[in-house]
């Protein structure tokens, strides 16, 4: 049985990863709604979710088989999104809070190697995902789409945040 705080662990990044699936979702169907979407906002979504896959192997210990700048088309990016939105709610709910502070040896596609703590690595693929949806949706605004806002103030009331678009210049 779970402890208070391994139970208030996984609420807090279970939020981040219930986010992460949510706005992953609205981004594919942000792209599902236009006729062709734009190459370069799903080069950078395809990262978002290569990258996810990249940090869920790293932590499972075992060989990706996603590159981080992966080729997807927006099927294989639904089904990879799917994937590493369970294999990170499988991951956490296997992990007591003191399995969280387990340290993981890695190398980046850099060649560099790293050790960091599951928890941070968990957190390391929300924050990352945030930084590159905002890339997206600017990228899909710059080509006459309308992004799915994908805040997380939208996800945990229901309702998109008010939008005002900057002074034109």
């Amino acid at each position: 049985m779970p402890t208070d705080e391994a139970t208030r662990v996984d609420g807090q990044l279970g939020k981040l990863l219930d986010h992460l699936q949510w706005a992953d979702t609205r981004v594919l169907e942000s792209f599902r709604a236009v006729p062709h979407p734009d190459r370069r906002a799903l080069d950078v979504y395809a990262h978002v979710l290569g990258a996810e896959h990249v940090w869920l192997s790293r932590m499972l210990k075992r060989a990706p088989r996603e590159k981080i700048w992966p080729d997807l088309d927006l099927e294989r990016a639904a089904a990879l999104a799917a994937e590493n939105a369970a294999g990170l709610r499988a991951l956490l709910q296997s992990c007591s809070a003191d399995e969280l502070q387990r340290r993981i040896p890695y190398t980046n596609s850099a060649g560099t190697t790293f050790e960091s703590t599951i928890e941070d690595m968990l957190l390391q693929v929300a924050l990352h995902g945030c930084y590159h949806r905002g890339q997206v949706a600017l990228l899909v605004r710059g080509t006459g789409g309308e992004p799915s806002p994908t805040d997380y103030i939208a996800f945990v009331r229901g309702s998109p945040a008010a939008v005002t678009l900057p002074p034109k210049r």
